[in-house]
């Protein structure tokens, strides 16, 4: 089997997988599985820019999702002017304070020479800092969140369309990525992937605890939509004659209050399905745009050296390349993707919950994917974002029906019987673990490994 051939029935496959949940469970679960599908390809392709071309092992992808998520928040929602008038000015009080202690301590590291008396000042601007912004920025706080906690507590946001969110998230995780990549990039890589774990872990803990920027785990809910409600849909005329043509063999039959009551419920679930359709398209459109530039950079020049880089430093440092800077730059390249992937999750769901970026949801899964989809070749990336994500979501349900097949026979309240019904929750990652198991096993460089062989 070539290649080529090989790689279009797996993607056949997958595309197989969800047309059997739309005829099997539901279209819309369908669609709701393939938009997530997109997403998690996304932040493989994006780990797969990291780690496939220059072999950065960045395991602090969470923290850049959390990232992007937070984007959403800022930019969509309204501002609060009663938070802003409470507090807004000790937050730039205490900004400017920082701002200051900052530039003064890197003016001090750069023009004295180094000695203990250069030490001991870089101390005492820093703790001066703090302590100055402190005084500011706790009683700022405390007024910000003391504004209608159960609402909002908070700053809020810019009030613009959320689709620009997916803009500034990328802007804020490679801002991020460029902090976190001069300070750690010249560690040893195991190093390095415990600096980034270290992080993000960091960035969540922030995320979590200071409501007055992300209300924390009570969660900002009720973001916009790049797309229509599905209630106002129902109200469109345009939309509702579009459905009666639809299903017009289902309503000729009927008549009365019974046509305009199966009307509506086509027109309910008609709805559902338009609106994952727009999102559908949406993600489709940022993921071609993402693999394009890619595969564009992959096959570069840039690309080249990228993976010379990646395959012997000594060689490349030897050669005049700056490794450290390069490596910089595909971590900020790869890092904006993850957070704008983050910033479509948050968009799709239409809230922020910082509780729910997990290490086992957003960087093991991730890193999964493209081990198995097969690191360095972005079509392999995407394969094993659609393929990983689907296991992972119909792993639990098809583990449900095969422990009621097995267990059929067996009487009702049966502990034994019981015991395994419980354990289908425990089958996802049984069934990640056996993936990986069989690809490390059979395929080690990944389902279509990098130079399609």
């Amino acid at each position: 089997m070539t290649p080529a051939l090989r790689n279009a029935v797996a993607l056949a496959i997958v595309g197989a997988g969800l047309a059997g949940v739309g005829f099997g469970q539901s279209w819309s679960l369908a669609l709701a599985v393939f938009n997530l599908c997109l997403i998690s390809a996304l932040m493989s392709l994006a780990v797969n820019i990291q780690w496939g071309y220059a072999g950065l092992f960045n395991i602090g992808i969470m923290g850049f999702a959390a990232l992007g998520g937070l984007a959403g928040v800022l930019v969509s929602r309204p501002p609060v002017p009663a938070a802003w008038a409470a507090g807004g000015g000790g937050l730039f009080i205490a900004l400017l304070i920082l701002m200051a202690a900052g530039g003064l301590a890197l003016a001090l590291a750069r023009y004295m020479p180094r000695s203990r008396m250069r030490a001991a000042a870089l101390a005492a601007v820093v703790l001066a800092g703090l302590f100055g912004a402190g005084v500011f920025f706790d009683p700022a706080v405390d007024a910000i969140e003391a504004v209608e906690p159960a609402k909002t507590g908070y700053l809020g946001g810019l009030g613009l369309p959320i689709i620009l969110s997916w803009f500034a998230g990328g802007l804020l995780a490679a801002g991020a990525a460029f902090v976190i990549g001069r300070i750690a990039l010249g560690l040893r890589s195991d190093y390095f992937a415990i600096a980034t774990l270290g992080i993000s872990e960091i960035v969540i803990a922030v995320l979590k605890n200071e409501d007055w920027l992300t209300r924390g785990v009570k969660n900002v809910t009720g973001l916009g939509r790049p797309v229509p409600y599905e209630v106002d849909l129902q109200r469109d005329p345009w939309f509702v004659d579009l459905v009666a043509v639809l299903h017009s063999r289902s309503l000729e039959a009927l008549s009365g209050e019974a046509h305009e009551a199966a009307l509506r419920e086509f027109a309910v679930q008609s709805s559902s399905l338009f609106v994952k359709l727009c999102y559908a398209g949406l993600f489709l459109a940022v993921l071609a745009v993402v693999f394009w530039l890619s595969e564009r950079a992959l096959h570069s020049p840039w690309g080249r050296m990228m993976r010379a880089i990646r395959d012997n430093e000594t060689a490349a440092g030897a050669m005049g390349k700056d490794v450290t800077r390069r490596h910089r730059q595909v971590f900020i390249l790869g890092s904006a993707v993850v957070g704008v992937a983050g910033a479509m999750l948050t968009t799709l769901d239409g809230q922020f919950t910082p509780a729910g970026y997990q290490p086992l949801r957003f960087t093991f899964l991730i890193w999964v994917m493209v081990v198995v989809g097969g690191s360095g070749n972005n079509l392999g990336a995407v394969l094993g974002g659609f393929l990983i994500w689907f296991v992972w979501i119909e792993a639990e349900p098809a583990g449900l029906w095969l422990m009621q097949a097995l267990t059929a026979g067996l009487p009702e309240g049966s502990a034994f019987r019981e015991h395994l019904l419980a354990s289908a929750a425990h089958m996802r990652p049984l069934v990640m673990g056996l993936i990986l198991l069989l690809v490390m096993r059979f395929r080690p460089r990944g389902l279509i490994p990098a130079g399609g062989r």
